[in-house]
């Protein structure tokens, strides 16, 4: 099992002064700009990599 995913930085302004919000699960704020934002990860595309697109056909 892996850690959760963190941003690295805030879509909004850029900066990197980010924090867990207290939303929950996925939620963030950003210090710097003021924004709470929630990240989701929504699934795997079905058609997956072509070749041609810089990596290895499936």
């Amino acid at each position: 099992m892996s850690e959760r995913a963190a941003p690295f930085y805030c879509p909004y302004c850029g900066d990197e002064d980010l924090r867990p919000h207290e939303q929950g699960h996925g939620a963030w704020e950003c210090a710097a700009c003021n924004r709470a934002f929630q990240l989701k990860f929504l699934g795997l595309l079905a058609r997956g990599l072509r070749q041609g697109d810089g990596g290895e056909a499936i």
